[in-house]
């Protein structure tokens, strides 16, 4: 991926997510030893949903956060958005599928940074470990701004390069090593999954992707590091005019 950037790195990186997406599901569990799940249903509380409210999953992929929506509010719907068409097949054939999803999720191919929708449609826009792939974050953040409503939240859930502390050798041994190699194991595609952490290395300080929500609009931002802060969640909300 090195000096890949533009519309070959969007093509690269839709490619690799399409030769990953059937077990795309399986190795988050696995290299977040099963906390992406908590991390997710944190993410649809912070998106504050009133109900029969309209959720916007970004770069959905398989649709897990589009899911959680419709678990935590059980009035609401959700649009699953992404640009990988195998990710959201893969999501809709899923076998744990309630009946009632095909009336509450609509599954949209979109690109996150030019979305087909009108302007203040959703209540809450929601992604997890979308913007570390988009070519320019905050043109994908102005988009998000612009298609939610004032006084709904933006959350994200992303990478976040990990700062140095007792635990960073353990923490590099299993960005660097292990990832790629369960990557190759689960998956047989090992250039995917060494993307994957160096994408991590090389994306935005928490406090940079903080003041790029800030500078797009956004009041009341903040965020919180886990998973020895490889992992941060993201919130802002569009003020009311």
């Amino acid at each position: 991926m090195a000096g890949i950037n533009g519309d070959e790195r969007a093509i690269y990186i839709k490619d690799m997510f399409a030769r990953i997406a059937h077990r795309y599901d399986v190795m988050n569990r696995v290299m977040t030893a099963g906390q992406d799940v908590h991390w997710r249903r944190e993410v649809i509380r912070r998106a504050e949903l009133p109900p029969g409210g309209f959720l916007l999953d970004l770069g959905a992929g398989t649709g897990d956060l589009a899911r959680e929506a419709l678990r935590q509010c059980s009035s609401c719907r959700s649009a699953a958005v992404d640009f990988t068409i195998q990710m959201m097949r893969v999501g809709q054939s899923r076998p744990d599928r309630p009946h009632s999803e095909s009336s509450r999720l609509d599954w949209i191919a979109a690109d996150a940074g030019c979305l087909p929708f009108h302007d203040q449609v959703f209540d809450a826009v929601v992604s997890g470990f979308l913007l570390r792939n988009v070519g320019d974050v905050l043109t994908c953040i102005y988009e998000q701004y612009r298609v939610l409503k004032p006084g709904g939240m933006i959350v994200v859930l992303d990478t976040t390069p990990p700062g140095w502390s007792i635990f960073s050798p353990l923490v590099k041994f299993h960005l660097r090593f292990l990832i790629p190699i369960l990557g190759s194991a689960l998956t047989g595609q090992s250039d995917a999954y060494r993307y994957l952490p160096a994408s991590t290395q090389a994306f935005l300080e928490p406090e940079q992707l903080a003041y790029r929500v800030m500078y797009a609009g956004f009041n009341d931002v903040g965020f919180r590091r886990m998973m020895f802060e490889t992992v941060a969640i993201h919130w802002g909300r569009k003020p009311v005019h």
